[in-house]
């Protein structure tokens, strides 16, 4: 059977495949500990799936208009409204059936043949395949864990060009943790600033942060807001990942466009999941949310002084999101006792830790990071302790 070529250049996730190797295991009674997974392990707070099973009981369970209900449009625009200090209207939100898939429908929408978008290394993994899905080429601005995975002003000037459509911000980040600086960000503002460049600042992790302050362009200059689109949603502050409802605001034209692509997709996220993010949004979560994130921080401080304690590791401290991303570049070459094959790469030190030492972890390379991994903190103190003694009993084993 011929298949679409745009495809070809496009791989599974790697996250995802991880994910569902370690969960094969443990469903055959294998105890793994998984650190893939980018989710929080919290139950959704009770008042959030209160509000929809009050949708449920009501007989909220039909379509909505595409773009979401109207009420939670407009708590998107007050909440973006307040955190920048500037007025949007709930024309230029857009819900979709997660970040995700609100990233996808922006770069199907924002991109023609031929057009660049630059991302930074490390990465999420899914952004170079959604540019390359869009008809678009991912210029890839290399970072380094020595400048807290910051780029150089000179870096950024360089790779935006005539090509350039859009930057891909994302901070705190996904997979490092670490926030761009606001020298960073200005940087990116100067590089893009009165050009037909777009500014995705991904957000998600915006209220899981540990040290210092989240901030983004529009924090630096509103003037920029006709650039800039603004992406997040529910899935990791309120412990929804399962909902599946994430947002764009941005550009009304743009929002516009994507509502025609979703219109002629998905259509409408769920309904039900619709309330329940309305109730995100509108009810008193805060004291919940921020004890989430004291736990998150505590988990993190300990992971990090832990993995730092391993011999060849080198684990950067993160001041945001959920996962620590250390460097193994010292370990790779080396070989596990008793085998003939040295582990040469790091998806190959990746498969090994699983394979033989039942820890899940996703390889830097994944993120366009060689020679690191990573480890998402979202599991309780007891997961974390037995994972990074089993990394480090793997470590001491090597030849």
């Amino acid at each position: 059977m011929k298949l679409a070529r745009r495809l070809d250049g496009v791989k599974p996730s790697p996250t995802l495949a991880i994910s569902a190797k370690a969960a094969e295991l443990k469903s055959k009674g294998v105890d793994v500990v998984g650190f893939g997974a980018g989710e929080p392990d919290f139950d959704t707070p009770a008042i959030i799936k209160d509000a929809a099973k009050k949708a449920i009981d009501a007989g909220f369970t039909k379509y909505t208009p595409t773009g979401g209900i109207p009420p939670l449009r407009e708590a998107i625009a007050a909440r973006t409204s307040k955190r920048h200090g500037l007025e949007f209207k709930p024309n230029e939100a857009l819900v979709s059936c997660g970040g995700k898939h609100a990233l996808y429908n922006l770069f199907q929408a924002l991109l023609n043949p031929g057009d660049e978008v630059v991302i930074f290394t490390p990465y999420w993994v899914s952004y170079a395949d959604m540019v390359r899905l869009g008809e678009g080429s991912p210029v890839l601005v290399e970072t380094t864990m020595e400048r807290g995975f910051e780029p150089t002003a000179e870096q950024i000037h360089r790779a935006v060009g005539p090509r350039t459509r859009a930057v891909v911000v994302n901070s705190p980040s996904n997979p490092t943790g670490a926030m761009f600086s606001r020298a960073t960000l200005q940087a990116v503002v100067d590089a893009v600033k009165g050009k037909e460049i777009l500014v995705v600042s991904d957000d998600i992790y915006d209220r899981l942060v540990y040290r210092g302050k989240a901030e983004n362009v529009l924090d630096l200059d509103p003037s920029l807001r006709p650039q800039v689109a603004l992406v997040n949603g529910v899935s990791k502050t309120y412990a929804m990942t399962g909902w599946r409802i994430g947002w764009t605001v941005g550009p009304a034209a743009l929002i516009a466009s994507m509502q025609k692509l979703q219109d002629n997709s998905t259509s409408n996220a769920s309904s039900i999941a619709q309330r329940a993010a309305l109730g995100a949004l509108t009810l008193p979560v805060d004291e919940e949310i921020e004890k989430m994130r004291a736990t998150f921080d505590a988990r993190r401080r300990h992971m990090v002084q832990r993995l730092n304690a391993i011999p060849g590791l080198s684990c950067f401290d993160p001041p945001g999101a959920f996962y620590a991303f250390p460097s193994v570049s010292a370990l790779l070459g080396r070989r596990p006792a008793g085998q003939a094959e040295a582990l040469q790469t790091d998806e190959r030190l990746a498969a090994h830790l699983l394979e033989a030492h039942r820890v899940a972890a996703v390889p830097g390379s994944a993120f366009g990071a060689p020679g690191y991994l990573r480890l998402s903190f979202a599991t309780s103190m007891e997961q974390i302790d037995k994972g990074v003694d089993r990394l480090a009993e793997m470590v001491h084993g090597l030849d």
